[in-house]
């Protein structure tokens, strides 16, 4: 029989831990959440291991050391108010669910966002509403957010969503196709979304976030 809790042990002790992860919580956060209720049932031999798992639809969940260091990047407190941008089955949601006082959990795919409902039931994320509309529209009714993680990659500066944070927000995201992304920690100054790289990720770029082909003479 599959030993979940061994597996989630072993997932932070050799995944997250040894990427610079230190912030307790977070940690604490993992080590709880049952990673195999956000995974399609027969790929829940695979819920732990060092990779990104197919949702379906072209959609992945993040590797565990991707997301921990996405969420450490951004020093998220304990009332901070936070948007899931494309949440998948939502276990992001659920590790920040442990985390922050608040999170919408938004996803654009209704098979996924239900599934997401069922499974941030189960682990008992009272806190973390699910809503279903475009990635790129972001959800301006619950805005303003001390925080946006977008679960995924972009090609774009996700300006439009940087209107829904605070003044002082934070954005995480991965920025690039294929292996040779960023993760950046975008701020608003002035106005404006300014970014800095903060390590090298890879990840499957969210619906409505992908560059128009260039236009080419």
């Amino acid at each position: 029989m599959f030993d979940t809790v061994k597996a989630r042990r072993m997932m932070v002790d050799g995944q997250v831990r040894t990427a610079d992860v230190t912030t307790l919580d977070l940690i604490a956060a993992m080590l709880a959440i049952p990673r195999e209720l956000f995974v399609p049932p027969s790929l829940v031999g695979q819920a732990y291991l060092d990779g990104d798992i197919p949702l379906g639809g072209g959609r992945a969940l993040l590797k565990p050391m991707v997301l921990a260091k996405l969420i450490q990047g951004a020093h998220v407190g304990a009332a901070d108010h936070v948007l899931d941008v494309g949440c998948g089955i939502g276990y992001a949601s659920a590790v920040l669910s442990r985390l922050v006082g608040s999170v919408v959990a938004l996803e654009e795919d209704a098979t996924l966002a239900r599934r997401a409902q069922e499974a941030l039931g189960a682990v008992g994320a009272a806190n973390v509403t699910v809503a279903t509309c475009p990635l790129t529209a972001g959800w301006p009714a619950a805005a303003p957010y001390d925080f946006i993680l977008l679960d995924g990659a972009t090609e774009i500066v996700p300006d439009a969503l940087g209107r829904q944070l605070k003044p002082d927000g934070r954005m995480a995201c991965i920025v690039g196709r294929g292996p040779t992304g960023k993760a950046m920690l975008y701020r608003k100054v002035e106005g404006h979304l300014v970014g800095r790289p903060i390590f090298d990720a890879g990840a499957q770029i969210l619906p409505g976030f992908a560059a128009l082909p260039a236009f080419v003479f």
